[in-house]
């Protein structure tokens, strides 16, 4: 009949590089859209190796569409494991393992190595999200997942999800907000507390001290070399802990996000690096990866957050996320911040007993980060 809407249909994509062109446009409608989301940046992760199938990360991505239209979307990766995701569900694989069960494959919709909150489930409107979130389980049934997780999703995201299907988890990170009487590096110290404003002074003026100048270097200002001693830091970071880097060297050129590099230079040479990505839609830096060459006292926190808060103040960021877990980011002025996983498994006695876990853990998370509050740095 004329007017009728074609019909909706899921159809997967394991080649990044098929995703639809309109797969940006329908994430910047998004209630909270990260460049970690973008084609770009998801198409490289999969093109340099870091995502792949032997590394243990299949793409199988969603789409809902409907006369070729995208209607909604999700990147789904089926996974061998549980590296990258910063959500630990380990022991649960331990768990089904001892009742004799496969925890493995199972799906993540998440941006690997990325534990950035934002939209994970992109959709035109709230129908089309509850459309997909009801054909998801269906389809990690088909794929003989154990289940699926959703990682770091958004408001709109844990609005669309079941409760009675899909448990939620909680965990802090510590974000850095502009408030509006800081206008200057010299104004965020003064609304310190005494004893964290002269910890701060005093970890900056051990750097100062020590002979290190720090360089800032933002999008096209980062060359060939200015990459290949990047990869050295990035690499020296996993190397003492005899692991190998989860990103490639080249991602970080080719990803399309507009970086900015913070180097630490001592005799004319450089000794340490941390990399931040910025999203000047939204006036957000994201503190991503630090790598050192040679030991510096304070060093870490110098260019990890007091250089990055100094580039927030003079350049207008409204916020700063600091990645990650810990705790010492608050004496830095970072505060917590709740961020949340969904996680939907297929086998009934399994999913029954983590949505109960779920429960008690999210309110000893919420007791503890009503503990990190009180703990304020802030006057």
């Amino acid at each position: 009949m004329p007017g009728m809407m074609p019909p909706m249909e899921l159809r997967c994509v394991d080649d990044l590089g098929l995703l639809p062109a309109d797969w940006d446009d329908l994430l910047a409608r998004q209630d909270a859209p990260t460049p970690f989301m973008r084609r770009r940046f998801l198409q490289q992760l999969q093109a340099g190796g870091s995502a792949v199938p032997e590394t243990g990360w299949q793409a199988c991505f969603v789409l809902l569409e409907a006369g070729g239209r995208l209607l909604a979307a999700a990147p789904l990766w089926i996974k061998a494991h549980s590296w990258g995701e910063y959500v630990f569900d380990q022991a649960w694989a331990r768990a089904y393992a001892q009742h004799g069960l496969r925890y493995y494959p199972k799906g993540v919709l998440a941006v690997p190595f990325t534990p950035v909150p934002g939209s994970r489930l992109l959709a035109e409107d709230d129908l089309a999200r509850a459309t997909l979130v009801r054909q998801l389980p269906l389809l990690a049934s088909e794929l003989g997942l154990s289940g699926l997780h959703l990682l770091f999703g958004s408001a709109a995201d844990a609005a669309a999800m079941p409760a009675n299907e899909w448990a939620r988890r909680e965990q802090p990170q510590f974000h850095w907000q502009r408030q509006p009487a800081w206008s200057s590096f010299e104004d965020f110290l003064a609304s310190l507390r005494a004893d964290k404003r002269k910890k701060i002074l005093q970890e900056r003026r051990q750097v100062r001290e020590s002979g290190v100048q720090v360089r800032v270097q933002r999008g096209p200002e980062i060359g060939a070399a200015d990459w290949a001693f990047w990869a050295r830091c990035y690499a020296a970071t996993y190397a003492v802990r005899g692991q190998t880097p989860y990103l490639a060297d080249d991602f970080f050129a080719a990803c399309g996000v507009e970086w900015l590099l913070f180097s630490a230079e001592l005799d004319g040479e450089r000794v340490a690096a941390s990399l931040c990505a910025w999203d000047a839609e939204r006036g957000v830096l994201y503190g991503r990866h630090w790598g050192c060459l040679r030991e510096i006292r304070s060093l870490h926190f110098e260019l990890c957050y007091y250089a990055p808060l100094v580039w927030c103040l003079a350049e207008g960021a409204q916020r700063f996320e600091g990645g990650a877990q810990g705790e010492h980011k608050m004496a830095r002025g970072l505060l917590p911040v709740a961020t949340h996983s969904f996680h939907c498994l297929a086998d009934d006695r399994f999913a029954d007993a983590v949505r109960r876990f779920s429960v008690q853990e999210q309110a000893a998370v919420q007791v503890y980060e009503a503990e990190l509050v009180a703990r304020t740095p802030f006057r």
